[in-house]
C-alpha cells in the first residue's frame, strides 16, 4: 500500500528526520500554534485569565466603527508613505556613492554607515527623545542658536509623527542602502560602459540604466519596507508613547496597548489578523504592479 510504503521510507530515513526535527517542533510550539489560536480568540471576548465569551465577529466589527483605530490606522499609513519617498531614494543615493570604484576608505564607510540599523532600537530611541526634548533637546539648542523659538517635537500634535519619521528613516536606509549596493555591485558594468561611449552623462547613465536594472531589487524593498512600516512599535513608543492624543500611535501599539495593557486580547487578536489582512491587501497590489512592470519590459 502507497501509506505503507511512505512510512517505511520515513522509517529508514528516521536518523534525518530526527535531527531537522527540533525546527519544526519549535515551528508549531512558537508560531502555528499561536498563529491559530490567536485567530481563534478573535472572535471571542477574553482577559487572559476568566472564562472566553464567543462574541463572533463583534470584535472586527467593533474595528470599523473605532475612531482609535482609524487614527492608528491613519498615523501608521503616514510612517509608510514617508519611510518609502525618504528611505528608498537616500539609499539607493548612498548605494551609488559606497558603489564608486575609487572611493577612499570605502569598506570603513561601509562599517560605519551600517551601524545604526545593528544598534539596540530602544538605546537609540531614548537618545532620539533627548535631541528633541523641548527644553535641552539639540535640535532646539541649534534652532534658539540661529533665533528661532523652540519646537514642542514630541508634545504637539501636528509634528509628533516627525520625530518618530526621524529616528526609523536613520535605522533603517543603512539596511536597504546594503540591499541595493549588492544589486549595483551585481550589474553588468558594460552597460554603463556602453552608455559612456554613446555619450551618455552620469545622470543620464542613473535614470536610464541603474534604475531600471535596479527595479526588481527596488519592488523587493519596497514590499520589505511595506511591512516593516506597518509593524513599527518601538520608535512611536519610546519617543511618543503615541502621543499627544494619539496623534503618533501605530497599530501595532494600538495592539499592544489592547493586548497587555487592559487586557483585552480577542480585541487585540482582531487587531492583528485586521493588520495581516492590510498588509496581504496591500502587498498583493505591488506584487501585481511588479508582474505588469516586468511584462511591459519583456514586451518592449
Amino acid at each position: 500500500m502507497p501509506s505503507s510504503g511512505l512510512l517505511q521510507r520515513i522509517w529508514r530515513a528516521r536518523t534525518i528526520y530526527l535531527f531537522i526535527s527540533p525546527f519544526f517542533i519549535l515551528f508549531a510550539i512558537f508560531q502555528f500554534f499561536p498563529l491559530v489560536w490567536s485567530f481563534y480568540m478573535s472572535f471571542h471576548e477574553w482577559n487572559g485569565l476568566g472564562p472566553m465569551e464567543p462574541i463572533g465577529l463583534q470584535n472586527y466589527r467593533f474595528l470599523l466603527r473605532d475612531e482609535v483605530f482609524h487614527t492608528a490606522l491613519g498615523n501608521t499609513v503616514i510612517y509608510w508613505l514617508a519611510n518609502g519617498l525618504l528611505i528608498l531614494p537616500l539609499a539607493l543615493l548612498l548605494a551609488n556613492f559606497l558603489a564608486m570604484p575609487h572611493l577612499a576608505g570605502r569598506r570603513l564607510m561601509r562599517s560605519v554607515m551600517f551601524l545604526p540599523y545593528v544598534t539596540a532600537t530602544v538605546a537609540v530611541g531614548l537618545i532620539f527623545n533627548m535631541i528633541f526634548d523641548f527644553n535641552s533637546g539639540l535640535v532646539n539648542s541649534l534652532l534658539n542658536a540661529v533665533g528661532l523659538p523652540s519646537v514642542p517635537w514630541l508634545t504637539s500634535v501636528e509634528i509628533s509623527k516627525l520625530p518618530v519619521i526621524f529616528l526609523n528613516v536613520w535605522r533603517l536606509t543603512p539596511w536597504y542602502t546594503l540591499i541595493l549596493l549588492s544589486g549595483l555591485q551585481g550589474m553588468n558594468p558594460e552597460l554603463h560602459e556602453a552608455a559612456t561611449v554613446d555619450g551618455a552623462g552620469p545622470v543620464q547613465r542613473f535614470f536610464s540604466i541603474t534604475i531600471p536594472v535596479l527595479m526588481p531589487i527596488l519592488f523587493f524593498c519596497f514590499i520589505t519596507l511595506t511591512i516593516d512600516s506597518f509593524r513599527i512599535f518601538t520608535e512611536p513608543y519610546i519617543l511618543t508613547q503615541g502621543g499627544p492624543g494619539n496623534s503618533s500611535l501605530s497599530i501595532v501599539q494600538y495592539l499592544y496597548l489592547n493586548g497587555f495593557r487592559i487586557f483585552k486580547l480577542g480585541l487585540a487578536s482582531a487587531i492583528g489578523y485586521a493588520l495581516t489582512f492590510i498588509l496581504l491587501i496591500v502587498s498583493a497590489a505591488q506584487i501585481v504592479l511588479l508582474l505588469r512592470q516586468s511584462g511591459l519590459t519583456e514586451v518592449n
